[in-house]
């Protein structure tokens, strides 16, 4: 009997898909805009997007112009108890409405502020939700603060692996060691010494790591972008990220004309740096005019992408991956249980085998086999990314719109409308039960949400008495 009863949990525990995550993944494609629901539309046919926290730790210890943080966050502190509490409710709700499995970001301020084991409680409380967390950071701290949230207090690993978001850019004012950065390329050994940090504890602790390098682009820093990615490629991080400035949080710290970088400007600096066109619309994460994402690999110098969106055997790739393994739940799942499950699904769809095969065949064509040879095989998969956030003053009257049922008739507003509908990228309020778009945080929900947390959690200031010689007096 015991036998029989490890087979029924082996059995289930490797079935490829999950009712729940599919269910999830029905709805999301459900509430998609149909302009949203295209052949290469990743939300609701692998996934239903990426998730953040919210009100959790705003406080940064930088100025960073442009930044989305409202005039109150800085006037907040750091609390662990608070943002584990937090944390919990809104992962609770995430949980709830999107389904057991996404990627979700740790986000509010500078998570490094957090202590070690405060943050590292944090990621337990996401993972134990189902949530696949990834951590946002300035990049400023040291080895230590790393050791210490990787390992417990008996030195054993809390986690087998970490990822993290490094947000380097020459805007940022304060960094130990560069107050002020002259431009990009100055911040480069900084850039370095943050992803040498996860090689290292790979190497000396068997910790693996994803490391994602954001940036936010005005016309002061456009054309750094083509060197920003040609410099920092091969330091270690898989993806490289990218937002034009919007005029969005705490309007002192507006300074530039940012719509003067436009995405189109953006991303074609993007492509100049990698070499190559990047096409992005093999696959899609919500709106386009949100999100562009071209997914690939670097042999040596030079990139290449997963799937040729000018070649229709690539794109039929992409549908029989939407069909066969679309509901397979990738994230968080151990490698050994993630290969069990595939297994299953090439063993009722042999087809796939072949439809793989010829895909790396043509892939290897494309490289090169003198390239891969000479590059001893060496595959590192990096993913381009562009997001542009939305401006306060459409995101305010189109949201209140839509809060009323109401479709906008001005072109612009009826734009932010679509957008925000068949947004990535969600925030959880456990208080009302919903889940709002990153943008609407930012621009509607955030000031009043910092200054009630002002009260609550204010920061408290402790002066240290001016020491007096021996024998004056106090008067």
């Amino acid at each position: 009997m015991r036998i029989t009863a490890k087979l029924r949990a082996l059995e289930r525990a490797t079935r490829p898909y999950d009712t729940e995550f599919a269910a999830a993944m029905e709805r999301r494609w459900a509430e998609l805009p149909d302009a949203a629901r295209t052949p290469g539309q990743i939300l609701g046919r692998h996934g239903v997007g990426c998730e953040g926290t919210h009100g959790v730790f705003p406080k940064c210890n930088l100025r960073c112009t442009p930044c989305y943080h409202s005039r109150d966050a800085n006037q907040v502190r750091v609390d662990g108890p608070h943002t584990h509490e937090q944390i919990t409710a809104q992962m609770g709700l995430l949980r709830e409405l999107r389904g057991p499995r996404a990627h979700t970001q740790l986000i509010g301020g500078e998570v490094s502020l957090l202590t070690p084991d405060d943050h590292a409680a944090a990621l337990a409380i996401m993972r134990d939700h189902g949530r696949e967390p990834m951590s946002f950071t300035h990049g400023d701290f040291d080895y230590g603060y790393l050791t210490g949230l990787a390992l417990g207090p008996d030195g054993t690993r809390r986690f087998g692996r970490l990822s993290f978001a490094a947000h380097f850019d020459k805007f940022m004012y304060g960094r130990r060691g560069i107050e002020r950065p002259p431009d990009e390329q100055s911040l480069n050994p900084y850039r370095a010494r943050f992803a040498a940090m996860f090689t290292r504890l790979r190497r000396e602790h068997g910790v693996r790591f994803f490391l994602a390098h954001n940036m936010t682009v005005t016309p002061g820093n456009l054309d750094e972008v083509a060197a920003v990615v040609r410099d920092c490629h091969a330091m270690g991080f898989g993806m490289f990220s990218f937002q034009p400035a919007a005029f969005l949080g705490d309007e002192r710290r507006w300074k530039e004309k940012f719509r003067e970088a436009t995405p189109d400007a953006v991303w074609a600096e993007i492509e100049r740096g990698a070499g190559t066109r990047l096409d992005h619309h093999v696959l899609e994460n919500g709106d386009v005019r949100c999100n562009r994402t071209a997914y690939g690999f670097y042999v040596g110098s030079r990139w290449y992408p997963f799937l040729d969106g000018d070649d229709p055997r690539d794109l039929a790739v992409r549908d029989a991956f939407f069909r066969y393994f679309g509901k397979v739940t990738f994230t968080g799942t151990p490698p050994a249980l993630l290969a069990a499950r595939i297994v299953r699904v090439v063993a009722r769809h042999p087809s796939t085998v072949v439809t793989g095969l010829r895909w790396l065949g043509r892939t290897a064509r494309r490289v090169g086999l003198l390239r891969l040879v000479r590059h001893r095989m060496r595959v590192r998969t990096v993913t381009f990314v562009m997001h542009q956030f939305m401006d306060a003053d459409v995101v305010a009257p189109a949201w209140e719109m839509m809060q009323r049922g109401e479709q906008a008739e001005d072109p612009a507003l009826r734009e932010t409308q679509e957008r925000l509908a068949a947004c990535h990228y969600a925030m959880a309020h456990p208080e009302n039960g919903t889940l709002v778009p990153a943008c609407v945080q930012h621009a509607v929900l955030d000031p009043a949400e910092n200054a009630a947390l002002r009260a609550l959690l204010p920061i408290v200031e402790v002066r240290t008495p001016t020491r007096r010689s021996p024998g004056t007096s106090g008067m």
